[in-house]
């Protein structure tokens, strides 16, 4: 238990760390608090140091986080699982609680210094971007099932899935596992090929991806408070200046805004509770966006200096975190390379076709990337890629695109899949 307590504290505290080198060192601000999180999470993961747990232990698992109390101790009893795997299992679980609290606390503070009139003014063209990304999801999946189904095992069963994640995320994508009874095997190395695609590519968006996006696309116009355009990709405020964030004048109301940021945490989840039909991620999620922009219309909550920063330092927190969960050697010893193929052409194949409609459709190159991002991460990587564009004003958007990818996801995913079972 020590052990892990350290492990949590080590992930609340290095950031600290990310924060000075970017501050000290040019090169480092040039990359940024988020990927060098991202970057120190990776060498973290797949340096051995964090135990991994047996074969038996990860096929156990099949996409989730961690096992339940009562199917680790049947394992252990009948000698499947080690003691080691009971302590990873304790780890994964601890990880996984931190995470699902961390960004719930997190969107408050980033959304209270938020302008929403402005933004309605925004919002058409990241909704039609949405629509784009939906079509290109279902074009290239679609076309793809054609091209590998005498290749992937129920490769109908995969464009399913596929469709789910793309949309809504892996929680989807563990639905669709249920729902349409894929084999376990089959979901685990899907989910693999999926995370580690993933992962380069977010790589890739919170580095170079915005400068190349905006070479192509149109650059974001944004709207000063006279109600005027200005063509202008960068807000002046910088997402990385966490300067001063300390001082006694800006504690007790950082203080406040933390607080409600726990209120509003607990009402959304209360909500969830009472509501035992509709996916909890969604509720909290949807819960905990409404209370915190009806808190931005406050005048006191709109003007807290740096509550945006303080909850970019738990984004920071939580790309660390997530990214050491990782482990990059886990593509050398996964089979099926029809399978693999197919995730490539399904996850790069829609975010290119996505790329095309919106030439076509002169939508600006900060609306499709981050709702690309909305879709393929889910809420939580919205305020990651918003940070890395240096952009807060597409933030609701893509969080609004997140939640709507989880109301649809499953939907999407079992009418694709079933279709092309049916052809």
């Amino acid at each position: 238990m020590i052990k892990i307590v350290i492990l949590l504290l080590f992930y609340f505290t290095f950031p600290l760390v990310i924060i000075y080198l970017v501050k000290k060192w040019t090169f480092f601000r040039k990359l940024g608090t988020i990927a060098l999180a991202y970057a120190f999470g990776l060498i973290l993961g797949s340096s051995g140091i964090l135990p991994q747990g047996s074969e038996t232990y990860r096929s156990a698992l099949q996409g989730r986080m961690a096992l339940p109390e009562e199917e680790v101790k049947l394992l252990l009893t009948s000698g499947k699982i080690t003691e080691d795997d009971v302590f990873v299992n304790r780890l994964s679980a601890s990880q996984d609680m931190m995470l699902s609290i961390i960004v719930p606390l997190a969107f408050p503070l980033l959304l209270f210094s938020l302008d929403f009139k402005k933004w309605l003014r925004y919002a058409k063209e990241g909704l039609l971007s949405m629509v784009l990304a939906v079509i290109s999801i279902i074009i290239i999946i679609g076309s793809g099932y054609f091209i590998f189904r005498n290749i992937v095992p129920d490769c109908w069963k995969v464009a399913g899935m596929l469709v789910g994640v793309y949309t809504g995320g892996t929680a989807n994508m563990a639905s669709l596992k249920v729902a349409m009874d894929v084999d376990p095997n089959l979901f685990l190395m899907s989910n693999t090929y999926d995370i580690i695609m993933g992962a380069a590519t977010l790589i890739f968006f919170i580095t170079i991806g915005p400068k190349i996006f905006r070479a192509i696309l149109p650059p974001f116009r944004r709207i000063e408070a006279t109600g005027g355009d200005v063509e202008n990709e960068a807000p002046s405020e910088n997402f990385d200046d966490f300067s001063g964030i300390l001082e006694k004048k800006r504690i007790i109301p950082l203080l406040g805004a933390f607080g409600m940021s726990v209120v509003i945490f607990l009402i959304a989840f209360g909500a969830s509770l009472l509501l035992p039909g509709v996916p909890q991620n969604v509720v909290v999620i949807l819960g905990i966006t409404t209370l915190a922009i009806l808190c931005s219309f406050i005048k006191w909550f709109n003007r807290i200096e740096k509550s945006f920063q303080t909850g970019m330092y738990l984004i920071i927190v939580f790309s660390f975190a997530v990214a050491s969960m990782a482990n990059l050697g886990v593509i050398f010893s996964i089979g099926f390379l029809g399978l693999f193929a197919y995730v490539f052409f399904a996850y790069f194949g829609s975010i290119l076709l996505h790329l095309l409609l919106s030439k076509i459709f002169r939508i600006n190159a900060d609306d499709y990337l981050i709702t690309t991002t909305a879709f393929i991460y889910s809420p939580p990587f919205v305020p990651v890629v918003a940070a890395a564009m240096k952009n807060k004003d597409v933030i609701i958007t893509g969080i609004t695109v997140g939640i709507l990818g989880y109301v649809i996801g499953n939907y999407l995913g079992v009418l694709v899949g079933y279709f092309l079972k049916g052809i």
